[in-house]
């Protein structure tokens, strides 16, 4: 299945993901990524799956429980699928949802980028960096790919998109967190003017060892990216009561995609957290589902035959 959840998004509500693209093909390869190291490093776009299939995928899990955005993004890069303006007008018009796309904003210098990406309700890009030298540092990118070009790509798009623009910035301790790097990012932010910044570190466990700056040092950062910027919460889940048949298939699809919590399940779901703790339960019991430890907060993953 490409298509999973949906899952509580920090930003995006109860977001249905779809995943377009391998796993680990990005034209990136950042520390801070949760999946582990890029495995197809690409700038190359291409066709990767059946369209109709992904959109029949979308539309059967959208009537277990509708979603708040159907967000394209998963474990690449999104816009590195040639299909991916062709599935959002798809899905726009069988299924009337809010489309999301959250991209590392590395291919948006490309025109037909841009016009694909155009078609969605909303655009979460990320920039890490804006010298060349930090950029290698957090992103790991394509040879090809200079932060300079990327930053005018994202003007462009501003130009030419007219709906919401949230920029993300992830913030690593000890790599883009000086006041330097971070008032360089402000200008390029200036440039861009998206609707929203937010700024982001790396909460679920990623698979290198990096920390997230305190929470002092973010609040100066935010300080210094300026009123549009909020410093990302954790996502409150609805509280419904559902009956789904197939909960342990949609789980294992969630803790693939990336390490999850009870409460990010049972607010996916719309479970109480007990029946939450009996699938996950089932799930390890067969050998499909560990837990791992980021700090004192409890996530489940898939065991590395499942992945």
């Amino acid at each position: 299945m490409q298509v999973y959840g949906p899952v509580p998004s920090r930003r995006l509500g109860l977001s249905l993901g779809v995943d377009i693209t391998p796993c680990k093909t990005c034209t990136l390869d950042c520390v801070y990524c949760q999946l582990g190291r890029t495995t197809d490093l690409t700038v190359q776009r291409t066709s990767y799956f059946n369209v109709e299939e992904i959109v029949e995928e979308i539309e059967q899990l959208a009537k277990v429980r509708k979603p708040d955005y159907v967000t394209f993004s998963g474990s690449g890069e999104p816009t590195l699928n040639t299909n991916l303006g062709k599935m959002i007008e798809l899905v726009k018009k069988r299924t009337g949802m809010a489309v999301a796309v959250i991209t590392n904003g590395t291919l948006v210098s490309e025109s037909d980028v841009r016009k694909e990406l155009c078609l969605a309700d909303v655009l979460l890009p990320s920039l890490d960096a804006a010298t060349d030298e930090v950029f290698h540092e957090i992103n790991r990118p394509h040879p090809i790919l200079k932060i300079e070009q990327i930053i005018e790509g994202l003007v462009r798009l501003r130009e030419e998109y007219s709906n919401k623009i949230w920029l993300e910035v992830m913030v690593v301790k000890g790599i883009n967190d000086t006041d330097k790097e971070i008032k360089q990012i402000r200008k390029a932010i200036d440039r861009i003017q998206p609707d929203r910044i937010d700024i982001n570190t790396p909460v679920r466990p990623p698979s290198e060892d990096i920390k997230p700056p305190s929470l002092s040092r973010l609040r100066h950062i935010q300080k210094i990216f300026g009123e549009n910027s909020q410093l990302i919460g954790n996502f409150a889940p609805r509280m419904e009561t559902s009956s789904i048949s197939n909960a342990e298939t949609i789980i294992l699809e969630m803790v693939r995609r990336r390490p999850v919590t009870l409460r990010d399940i049972s607010g996916s779901l719309g479970m109480n957290l007990g029946e939450a703790a009996k699938y996950v339960g089932i799930l390890m019991q067969e050998g499909k589902v560990s837990e791992t430890f980021h700090g004192s907060e409890r996530y489940f993953v898939a065991c590395e035959k499942e992945q």
